[in-house]
């Protein structure tokens, strides 16, 4: 079982003196940034200039610094741009303000893994990486709790990276909650994964075929919205909140009994074939090479399958029935 550190583990004195230099203002930016601050932290951010990050870091009471600029002053320079992104950035603003001792700090292990971003030698390389959205992790820390992390240390050059990455998990609140010490290797390969097998590609795929074999079956449509999608969350958010028994004892006999003997039918020993084809396109560098080999093409790419995503069928059918909800305007 994985060790799991708590508050009594982390010691904000190895911050103390430290300037912390957030790059980028989006959902954990900005998260991370105000949790630092008011742990006592001193936090400036680096952004490009004029933008509307910049405009929303004044407005939460920052001075916003350009990326170089930043990159210059911090003694611990934490990257919270896309990934896509962090690479040119990397090389145009902030490589050479990387001087010894410094640490360069990730939220998510993928530019470092796959070797895009290459720091030198003699700087820490550390990540922090709280498991939940910028929102859920600003929430809980003023709510006086935590959401739960994983931290790495990838270089060590200074001997302090175990005790800086831990200062850092304390300081955004994740010590509160317990926090999971990991690879930069295992924290990237398991996050891509989990996302395109089964949190969104996995999931957005089971949702969609569902409906689509209950419509073409001759189902109303917002039928089998409900049956597929809706009701997805319900179900979600019991297994969340305790685990799969916890889901199974919650709902009726029937649903018991059909769920457990049909789910292995549908995912078979075939997609779980599958699934271990994703994961070797990602351990051997595929996945990121089609990512990140032309980032323009990605990014058209990726405009393109979001445009196709927003034509099917059942995200029509999904805006009547959010409407019908309240949950959607």
């Amino acid at each position: 079982m994985a060790k799991v550190y708590y508050d009594n583990d982390a010691d904000l004195k190895f911050l103390d003196g430290k300037v912390v230099s957030i790059i980028g203002y989006g959902s954990q930016g900005r998260a991370q940034a105000l949790n630092l601050r008011d742990s006592g932290v001193k936090v400036i951010l680096g952004l490009r200039e004029n933008g509307l990050s910049w405009r929303r870091a004044e407005a939460d009471g920052f001075k916003p610094y350009t990326i170089a600029k930043a990159a210059e002053e911090g003694d611990i320079v934490h990257i919270l741009i896309p990934d896509l992104e962090q690479p040119r950035v990397y090389e145009q603003h902030i490589a050479e303000a990387m001087d010894a001792g410094k640490t360069l700090a990730f939220s998510h292990g993928f530019n470092i893994h796959y070797r895009l971003i290459v720091p030198p030698s003699n700087v820490d390389v550390i990540m922090v990486a709280p498991k939940s959205p910028g929102a859920n992790l600003r929430e809980m820390y003023l709510k006086g709790f935590g959401v739960p992390a994983l931290f790495a240390v990838e270089q060590d050059y200074s001997g302090q990276g175990k005790h800086v990455a831990l200062a850092l998990c304390k300081a955004l609140g994740c010590t509160r909650a317990g926090v999971l010490e990991t690879t930069f290797k295992e924290e990237t390969e398991t996050d891509l994964f989990g996302e395109q097998a089964v949190l969104v590609g996995g999931l957005m795929s089971l949702i969609n075929t569902g409906f689509k074999v209950l419509v073409e079956k001759g189902y109303q449509p917002e039928l089998a919205y409900f049956e597929v999608c809706n009701e997805m969350k319900l179900i979600m958010d019991l297994v969340y909140q305790s685990g799969f028994t916890g889901m199974l004892n919650a709902i009726s006999d029937t649903a018991k009994y059909g769920g457990i003997t049909v789910g292995p039918k549908v995912i078979d020993e075939h997609v779980k074939e599958n699934m271990e084809k994703v994961l070797e396109r990602i351990q051997d560098g595929e996945f990121a090479r089609e990512w990140v080999g032309e980032p323009d093409l990605s990014r058209q790419r990726l405009n393109k399958l979001m445009k196709e995503v927003s034509e099917y069928d059942i995200e029509k059918v999904g805006k009547i029935i959010r409407r019908m909800a309240g949950i959607e305007k």
